[in-house]
């Protein structure tokens, strides 16, 4: 489809950009015209959403754990999921074992000194927070976030958000819905009487990559031929065969997510910094097209840069950033699901009210790609080492009331390739 080749970040990627340019308005033809009927049906979205805000609180979709696990989620409400690429699963978790995990994890922490051995951010994304006490903790190996990762409430809501997916297509199977890896992330602490300058609107997932990878223009390729009315966010073709570049000192994503997601382990109001998205899945039309208009200057991609991830801005996308609708209040135990395309960011605050604790885990359903990964996070547990897609800060490795490879439930050994 493209000269593009390699999943090596080019050497001269400004030139990369020039001529993916030329290819992609060759293929696409009149892009303005294009671009206004995917701006045009992406601003009805975000009004639908908005009036969902106005009138029941919020546009997030909400469902309750008992009935995603006893299947009593109906197709209406899937259908409401799948159209605004994001869901509160509500008392994934019971509060009490999600408020106790909360106190294990302090625990972890001051047991073992990190106030003393912390060095600051590893990473070049999260060096930006200005506070000296992290809200991002470099910690991956707790108790309270694997016995989370591992159990099976975790998997019933996994398998319900990777099923909401086209995983089949063409005689291949491009994932197995009902097994996810284990895909170990960090954990966010932010106290109260917090501070904090939130984070700006954004995507993951590659930024540079979704233009420039071969795999990307295959995931995207009915954008990239004009063809917007047949594009399906929700279809996982060509998905994990994306890899994104590596840059030194970022972190990044080594494994497919049908979502990224968080567990609360604190209740957390409206207002208090929480997270934003914009609802629209198809969004990601309107951000892949806009770099290829006349006002953009022919090596730019609207602020993207290697390393970095994909920046939603007021200048180039002033339509999407109206767009974004906060997550209603939250208690302890709710778990936090959103489309890996999805434009997200979190809110300021001034002098939090109570906590803002989560741990980060997503929707990583099996394949090729993630039981690669999978196989380096078994290493990385059975040293206690930082995973291999974040900086090597290693703090874990001589702790006390580490988890370990031998406290791996059969749900655990599954999902690191270990059974």
């Amino acid at each position: 489809m493209n000269v593009f080749t390699s999943t090596t970040l080019p050497e001269d990627h400004k030139a990369s950009i020039r001529l993916m340019k030329q290819q992609l308005r060759q293929q696409i033809g009149d892009v303005e015209g294009v671009f206004q009927k995917v701006k045009t049906r992406i601003i009805q979205e975000i009004a639908a959403a908005k009036a969902d805000e106005a009138r029941y609180g919020t546009a997030w979709p909400e469902v309750s754990w008992a009935d995603i696990a006893e299947k009593r989620v109906s197709p209406e409400a899937v259908e409401h999921i799948r159209r605004r690429g994001c869901l509160v699963v509500r008392q994934n978790f019971e509060r009490s074992k999600a408020l106790a995990w909360d106190r294990s994890m302090l625990e972890y922490l001051e047991r073992n000194d990190f106030d003393a051995q912390y060095k600051g951010p590893g990473d070049a994304f999260f060096g930006s927070l200005e506070a000296s006490r992290p809200e991002i903790y470099p910690i991956y190996w707790s108790h309270a976030q694997m016995e989370a990762r591992q159990s099976s409430a975790m998997a019933l809501t996994q398998s319900f958000l990777n099923r909401l997916w086209k995983f089949e297509s063409a005689g291949i199977s491009w994932f197995d819905p009902d097994v996810n890896i284990i895909y170990p992330d960090r954990i966010r602490r932010r106290l109260p009487g917090t501070t904090s300058k939130g984070l700006g609107a954004h995507t993951d997932s590659g930024a540079l990559e979704r233009w420039l990878l071969p795999a990307y223009q295959k995931v995207f390729r009915k954008i990239f031929t004009g063809q917007f009315d047949d594009y399906d966010p929700w279809d996982a073709a060509y998905r994990s065969e994306v890899n994104e570049y590596d840059v030194d000192n970022t972190t990044k994503c080594s494994a497919f997510r049908t979502f990224q997601g968080w567990t609360a382990l604190s209740d957390m109001a409206i207002g208090q910094g929480l997270l934003h998205v914009v609802p629209v899945p198809v969004a990601m039309a309107y951000v892949l097209l806009r770099p290829l208009l006349k006002d953009v200057p022919e090596d730019e991609l609207c602020g993207v840069g290697p390393g970095k991830v994909l920046p939603i801005s007021a200048q180039w996308h002033p339509d999407l950033v109206e767009g974004l609708c906060s997550i209603p209040a939250l208690q302890a135990g709710d778990s936090v699901w959103w489309h890996c395309d999805i434009i997200h960011s979190v809110a300021p605050v001034e002098d939090q009210q109570g906590w803002g604790n989560v741990m980060y885990i997503p929707a990583a359903p099996l394949c090729e790609k993630n039981l690669a990964y999978a196989r380096s996070v078994a290493d990385a547990l059975d040293k206690g080492a930082s995973p291999a897609d974040f900086p090597r800060e290693n703090y874990e490795q001589d702790w006390q009331s580490r988890f370990t490879t031998a406290d791996l439930n059969a749900i655990g050994k599954r999902s690191l390739g270990l059974s």
